[in-house]
């Protein structure tokens, strides 16, 4: 089963959130599960100077006048299968990250930029690479969106039979424009309609795939049910109950070849649930580097993610006195609301030696992080899957989350019965409130006061697994169900 993954990111060379991870991961899960992979991204500098072994395949037309774009062929490091990338400087060839410049400004023409990639994946279903086409083109979020509604214009015209899988990764970031942005995308104009890509109005990427793709998946069974719900539904969710027969939620999963403190060479001390001495550390080294006390007694909490009100860092600011009083110490890493980066790192200030606050996407601290936190703090008010609370099982960071989406899928709470049955894992709130969040912080410090409680269920929580191969045996057998299915 050929089948074309295309991503905007991709670890470890492009990387704003999740969907990098995956789209990283799955690739391999996929080859394991017998299918044929291969990647096509966008040729944002980091890949441009990492790929090798180049050869070019085809033009791709623009649907505008100005500039140029070729479809190229290589090799990427850590990637055994063969990637494309959409080799166009005048659209990839910019600072900042994929979707805006380096003080935050989105790029305004996002839409072309986007839809050319959309439209280079429909030109490798139709064939122009004559070594390898395509069964299955597999579209990850709205960046890719458009792949969906160029290849149903090519099967339209008889130009190909490629089957589309579209996976929604966060449906609150829907990929909207203009509407008189359609001109530039390069489809027939019969697609701007409410049985298309129309939105209110707009242009919505997002709508495109799920209105167009053959199979809907996205990355939790929580979130799968929770999106067609008005609640979570963004506005999408009546499209999406339509679709309901070719949904499907399946979790994303983790890539324990990166995610394992017993392989984490990044680490002051490796060490697993067996052998957990070397965690204690790792919070020291951890303390020592963020400026914090260093201290065995005090539960050290972590945040890494996007700062975000999505993320629920509301809860844990109004509630950080809690915290505190309580002799618990913080450490953020992330960027993203002004106020919240302002708040924190103003809390930081206030309490040196307890709370440290660092910016941006570093990715050795955040493994730091995971392996010398005691709790990770994921209260988000929405989370399809969430790797944060699965990457703190994996180092023995206990999560503490609100039941939703993913988060309710991956972490079982301390109640009394979970613990006697040795299931709990962690820490799991349910109304979305500042009351519910200090609930689950003084279970935190109730089972912390518990230092034998504590370990048991730490040792838990180590011994889950997640890995991406249960994951790439469904995506298979969807993609299996797609292929001998006639076309919608």
């Amino acid at each position: 089963m050929r089948v074309l993954q295309v991503s905007a990111e991709l670890f470890p060379l492009l990387k704003t959130g999740g969907l990098a991870d995956v789209a990283g991961a799955l690739p391999a899960a996929l080859a394991a599960a017998g299918a044929e992979p291969r990647l096509l991204v966008p040729g944002f500098p980091a890949i441009r100077e990492s790929l090798v072994h180049e050869c070019a395949v085809a033009p791709v037309a623009l649907p505008w006048s100005e500039g140029r774009a070729v479809l190229l062929r290589g090799r990427l490091p850590g990637f055994e299968a063969p990637v494309y990338v959409l080799d166009a400087p005048g659209l990839f060839d910019r600072p900042g990250n994929p979707y805006a410049d380096e003080a935050g400004v989105t790029y305004a023409d996002n839409h072309r930029r986007f839809a050319l990639l959309g439209l280079a994946a429909a030109r490798l279903a139709e064939g122009v690479d004559p070594a390898w086409r395509p069964q299955i083109v597999h579209a990850h979020d709205w960046h890719a969106g458009l792949a969906c509604a160029h290849i149903a214009a090519g099967r339209a015209r008889g130009r190909t039979d490629a089957r589309m899988v579209f996976t929604v990764h966060n449906l609150a970031y829907q990929g909207l424009f203009p509407a008189d942005c359609f001109a530039d995308l390069g489809l027939p104009p019969a697609h701007y309609a409410v049985e298309g890509l129309e939105f209110y109005g707009q242009v919505s990427f997002m709508k495109a795939g799920l209105h167009f793709a053959d199979a809907i998946t996205t990355v939790s069974p929580g979130y799968a049910r929770e999106i067609q719900t008005p609640e979570q539904g963004c506005g999408l969710d009546g499209l999406l109950r339509h679709r309901a027969a070719v949904l499907h939620g399946v979790l994303n999963g983790v890539d324990y070849r990166l995610w394992s403190p017993a392989r984490d060479r990044s680490l002051a001390q490796p060490y697993d649930a067996d052998r957990p001495e070397g965690k204690a550390d790792c919070k020291a080294a951890l303390q020592g580097e963020c400026g914090l006390a260093v201290k065995v007694d005090a539960p050290l909490f972590g945040i890494v993610s996007r700062l975000t009100e999505q993320k629920g860092l509301p809860l844990v600011l109004e509630a950080l006195n809690d915290l505190l009083a309580a002799g618990g110490q913080l450490v953020v890493l992330g960027s993203g609301d002004a106020r919240l980066e302002a708040e924190f790192s103003a809390a930081a200030a206030r309490h040196p030696g307890q709370v440290a606050r660092r910016t941006g996407m570093d990715e050795g601290l955040a493994h730091h992080i995971y392996a010398g936190s005691d709790v990770m703090l994921v209260p988000s008010r929405f989370e399809p899957c969430g790797l944060t609370q699965l990457y703190g099982l994996s180092y023995g960071a206990l999560p503490l989350v609100h039941r939703v989406g993913g988060l309710a899928d991956t972490v079982v709470d301390c109640t009394l019965e979970d613990l006697d049955a040795g299931a709990a894992t962690g820490f799991v709130f349910d109304a979305f409130t500042a009351d519910a969040y200090r609930r689950a912080l003084r279970r935190v410090f109730a089972l912390w006061s518990r230092p034998a409680s504590w370990a048991n269920v730490r040792n838990a929580a180590m011994r889950q697994r997640f890995g991406w191969d249960a994951a790439a045996r469904r995506y298979v057998e969807i993609y299996a169900g797609l292929a001998t299915a006639p076309a919608q």
